[in-house]
């Protein structure tokens, strides 16, 4: 039986580790700190959204860049997801916007818990607070407050480079380039941009919501919801533009997104429906007739002239469309996820590492990128069962 050493205890390495055939492996997870799976459950404090209910096309259009998660979406899709968290107790419900979460019994550690249960029940060996430092000079892996590890296989699955707390610092970027791995700079995914709105605006509506609206920037448009915040804006809805809006900010000093405050309807359905209202005060006509939130009319008003303000033409063009300019993204290590890290050419088909013998990196360590969230949590699961088969379908006499 050959040794299958996995550095990182994150949803890739859990669910790479459950899938690797018992009878040829002997797998060993390393985690750094004292706990596996620590920012799998920094994901579940807002609720644990562990993937979309959503058809495979749509599903397979949320990842960046375009082809790259084909393959391992489709050898483990979401329904196989909740197909295999079923048959190991954890039923799952899908909520709004199709997103899907556990039982509502259930807590985010009870969800780990049982998964790290069921590794133990098939004799994956758990070696906590191990540090990965390295290689030596003949190549063995190096660790912290550990013998030498062996390994006819090693996997590294050790996250990107947001919320430190939970170990994913992204500090073995230095020790890959040492190697000569291209590792591309690692930059906030999923966060906060800053935005100049004034004092007065900010009195008022800071940390207030704006629901049921959707967001463009350049060709792309996501739907959700934003928070007003005292450094700009974040939420679902501008997450998912994270990638485009940092690639714009990479050669421009600012970028602007278009917010849609009505994207169930047409510019001709708002002025049908402004022109309708009795009153002839323009705030009370987007409350009381358009339904439009105090916060929503006060961004209108920041970022509109006097004459289009008070043109129920023009008016109507704005509400579908309000130019807000972004500034720069917020802390690295505030983000829910990371662009950069290994790059993608680096690894094949299966993720193996190119310049690294029988060596493997899967999960947020690759540069790739999806929605915060359930998109996140199933490419890194898909890619852990890919990797699985994987290595399970070598011949046992086969260099892996």
């Amino acid at each position: 039986m050959k040794n299958v050493l996995i550095i990182g205890g994150g949803p890739a390495a859990l669910l790479l580790a459950a899938h690797l055939d018992e009878n040829k492996f002997h797998v060993t997870i390393c985690e750094k700190k004292k706990t596996v799976g620590r920012k799998f459950l920094v994901a579940g404090e807002g609720g644990l959204n562990l993937t979309y209910n959503s058809s495979i096309p749509a599903l397979l259009n949320q990842y960046h860049p375009s082809g790259f998660m084909d393959a391992a979406i489709r050898q483990f899709t979401n329904q196989d997801l909740r197909d295999w968290l079923a048959r190991h107790g954890i039923n799952t419900f899908a909520g709004s916007s199709d997103r899907v979460f556990p039982d509502s019994d259930l807590k985010p550690f009870e969800v780990l818990n049982t998964i790290t249960d069921f590794l133990s029940a098939t004799k994956v060996k758990f070696q906590l607070a191990t540090e990965w430092t390295g290689w030596d000079e003949r190549g063995a892996l190096r660790f912290r407050g550990s013998e030498v590890i062996s390994a006819d296989i090693t996997v590294f699955a050790m996250g990107g480079a947001s919320w430190k707390v939970t170990g994913s610092d992204g500090a073995w970027s230095r020790l890959f380039k040492e190697r000569g791995v291209n590792v591309q700079p690692f930059r906030a995914a999923n966060c906060a941009f800053a935005v100049d709105w004034s004092k007065q605006f900010m009195a008022a509506h800071a940390g207030k919501p704006l629901k049921n609206i959707s967001l463009c920037h350049n060709d792309s448009t996501a739907t959700g919801e934003v928070v007003i915040t005292t450094f700009g804006l974040e939420g679902n809805a501008l997450y998912a533009l994270s990638q485009e809006v940092q690639t714009t900010l990479s050669f421009e000093s600012t970028a602007t997104v278009f917010l849609d405050l009505k994207p169930t309807m047409t510019v001709a359905q708002i002025r049908h429906k402004y022109g309708k209202a009795r009153s002839s005060d323009v705030s009370k006509v987007l409350r009381n007739d358009l339904n439009l939130s105090r916060t929503s009319v006060a961004l209108l008003k920041l970022f509109t002239d006097k004459r289009t303000f008070l043109d129920p033409e023009l008016l109507a063009v704005t509400i579908k469309s309000v130019p807000i300019v972004l500034q720069s993204p917020g802390e690295l290590d505030e983000a829910i996820s990371t662009l950069g890290g290994i790059a993608l050419d680096e690894v094949d088909g299966n993720f193996k590492l190119r310049k690294l013998p029988n060596s493997y990196a899967i999960g947020e360590m690759l540069d790739w990128f999806a929605p915060t969230g359930g998109y996140l949590l199933q490419g890194c699961f898909s890619m852990g069962v890919a990797l699985a088969n994987h290595l399970n379908e070598l011949p046992t006499d086969t260099n892996p």
